[in-house]
């Protein structure tokens, strides 16, 4: 690897590893959809989401009758890893394949370790989705950018849960949504919000709106599409309140992007910033003050209030 990928916050041009990136939203929907499947509904579809961990993603815990496993995708050495809770494991090597092939031995896996499960073979949140037991089409996958994706994401997280910390009404963990194929975390004004009008392709109006039903304000990293090549972070507010789009957000690289009702932090500016962690959390921060000042959210009541430190418990 050169010395832009050994870097904490690599470079991920779009274009370089569209067609990987394409590949393995494709694999994290089927992972994510074993775990819809078996997990108990939780508010905003958060029983859905995948995990950041210091080799990849993982689902947590999933619940199979009396048993419990977990899928874990490992970014280093380029496994996919089912781990069982009475011993059992299986061992499946991330490697260009198409989506119908790793389909096809994911569910195999789990029926050899006693894991059936049926999910829902077609996409969500993409335009002409094909069903992943059909899906010859999508097929690859590049080790190196599938190393550097996950650690761009290693470094978000930790500084969304940097950011998360400074929250203590409720707020969402810091999760990854293999939907929209983002790492998020949103925080709540603790109010109802009007119905959201929907229209995400191949998602339900309804889940939409549960999602919605109470006012946020919601932070991410993207790593871009076809449509939008570029990976930025994000920040919006729903409902958004009059004057959102006009607030003066920090760093000045950040701006309003009108089509998505969010503001947008190219990732190129963070990772080149002279000290990252600061860019991030100074956008984190000047975005969720815009939204909750506009929307006159209760923040006295919402700020963290942290208790003095002893040296002795």
């Amino acid at each position: 690897m050169n010395g832009d990928s050994n870097s904490s916050w690599p470079s991920l041009a779009f274009a370089e590893w569209k067609d990987t990136a394409s590949t393995l939203h494709m694999w994290t929907q089927i992972v994510g959809k074993i775990r819809l499947t078996l997990t108990p509904w939780t508010n905003h579809s958060w029983h859905v989401t995948l995990y950041l961990t210091s080799r990849g993603l993982t689902t947590s815990p999933i619940p199979h009758g009396t048993s419990t496993f977990e899928i874990r995708f490992d970014f280093i050495d380029h496994e996919l890893r089912i781990l069982k809770s009475d011993g059992a494991a299986r061992v499946l090597k991330l490697r260009p394949q198409p989506v119908a092939k790793f389909y096809r031995e994911v569910m195999n896996a789990l029926d050899e370790m006693e894991l059936p499960v049926t999910i829902n073979t077609m996409p969500n949140e993409i335009e002409n989705p094909i069903p992943f037991d059909q899906d010859e089409e999508h097929r690859c996958y590049d080790r190196e950018y599938a190393n550097r994706f996950w650690r761009v994401l290693v470094q978000s997280d930790r500084v969304f849960k940097e950011f998360r910390a400074r929250f203590c009404g409720k707020c969402s963990p810091v999760h990854f949504f293999w939907g929209s194929f983002d790492l998020a975390v949103t925080r709540f004004s603790g109010r109802p919000a009007p119905p959201h009008p929907g229209g995400v392709p191949h998602l339900p109006d309804e889940i939409t709106r549960e999602a919605y039903s109470q006012e946020v304000s919601s932070l991410g990293f993207w790593p871009g599409n076809s449509a939008m090549p570029t990976p930025v972070f994000y920040s919006y507010a729903y409902p958004e309140p009059p004057g959102f789009a006009e607030a003066k957000i920090q760093p000045d690289a950040a701006f309003y992007q009108p089509k998505l009702h969010e503001f947008i932090l190219p990732y190129d500016a963070v990772r080149t910033a002279e000290n990252p962690d600061e860019a991030l959390l100074e956008f984190a921060q000047s975005a969720y003050d815009a939204a909750s000042k506009l929307a006159k959210w209760d923040r006295a009541s919402l700020e963290e209030k942290k208790p003095a430190l002893h040296s002795q418990r």
